[in-house]
């Protein structure tokens, strides 16, 4: 995979969306999106199911055309240069063509064959993608007989077969067990050092913490592009943290006091979504008066999951 040409430097825009909308009859899938993907970058597209992502995805990957707008991924138009697109990306959709009834070597050789990767070259990448996703040992398992962690990494391995270079991961980790997911992601970043740009999909929020940059989407509008930390600290809102024995019953006695616009609960600790900040002492105050044993709290930076849920409220 070393050996990708270098189209672009580093920071020149690999993916740029403008205007791009979807419209399926009276719903608006993609409404509008205009949106600047550097080389390098691990763009996380994040919003609930529903949202557009699969969409913005197949858009991008030129398999289907824009109602209007236009976008160009690694310098070619999606409307025009379609089979040029896909010779420079690798996708894997939700339900990526793995065939269950050939072997792990046999699935990546046919992708090899589909993409037409020089003979001689294949050697090589091949063991190095095998190594690269620990499928080594399992390179003459029939695909049908393997873990749904194993199976992402195969539609991986597949889809790098040809050294692309911008990925497109349409929620890759969905229904995959924790520990397969670590592991999806260590292979993400391995591939990160090498200059491919990964634009990933996802509903979790936990990954999109895991991304250079990410794009808050809803309803097939971007609200929001930008690194996790400062989608976090845009948030207008104060949040505080509170550790309390009894903190079911201690949300319960805060949710109608001055300044509290949500509350949380997460085991023995809640989180208070507050209008400001400088109402934090009072609501402590307030909940000790009420009897509540606090044994500690402090402001917090709210998670991406209160951010993006205050966003789509407003």
């Amino acid at each position: 995979m070393i050996e990708r040409e270098m189209h672009h430097e580093n920071g020149f825009p690999v993916i740029r969306i403008l205007n791009l909308t979807k419209s399926f009859g009276d719903n608006v899938a993609v409404d509008n999106l205009n949106l600047e993907i550097r080389r390098g970058e691990l763009f996380g597209l994040v919003g609930p199911d529903g949202a557009g992502k699969t969409t913005i995805m197949r858009l991008l990957a030129a398999i289907m055309l824009p109602t209007s707008g236009e976008a160009w991924v690694a310098g070619h138009s999606i409307l025009h240069e379609g089979e040029k697109i896909k010779e420079k990306i690798g996708y894997m959709s939700q339900r990526f063509g793995l065939y269950e009834d050939l072997t792990v070597m046999e699935n990546i050789l046919f992708y090899a064959d589909l993409y037409e990767v020089p003979k001689k070259e294949r050697p090589a990448r091949i063991e190095r993608l095998l190594g690269f996703s620990n499928l080594t040992p399992f390179k003459e398992r029939l695909a049908g007989k393997l873990s749904g962690g194993m199976k992402q990494k195969l539609g991986l391995a597949c889809a790098l077969i040809h050294t692309p270079e911008v990925l497109f991961l349409d929620e890759p980790t969905n229904g995959v067990d924790p520990v397969s997911r670590r592991d999806f992601w260590r292979i993400l970043y391995d591939l990160l050092k090498e200059k491919v740009t990964i634009f990933v999909s996802t509903a979790y929020l936990d990954e999109a913490e895991r991304c250079t940059r990410i794009g808050l989407i809803h309803k097939g509008r971007l609200i929001m592009a930008d690194s996790p930390a400062n989608v976090k600290k845009s948030m207008p809102l104060a949040m505080v943290e509170i550790w309390s024995p009894e903190a079911r019953e201690a949300a319960e006695a805060i949710k109608h006091m001055n300044g509290v616009k949500d509350v949380s609960v997460y085991g023995n600790r809640f989180h208070v979504t507050l209008t400001e900040m400088g109402l934090i002492d009072a609501i402590i105050a307030q909940l000790k008066d009420a009897g509540v044993e606090i044994t500690d709290y402090r402001s917090v930076l709210p998670s991406l999951e209160d951010v993006f849920i205050e966003m789509v409220k407003r």
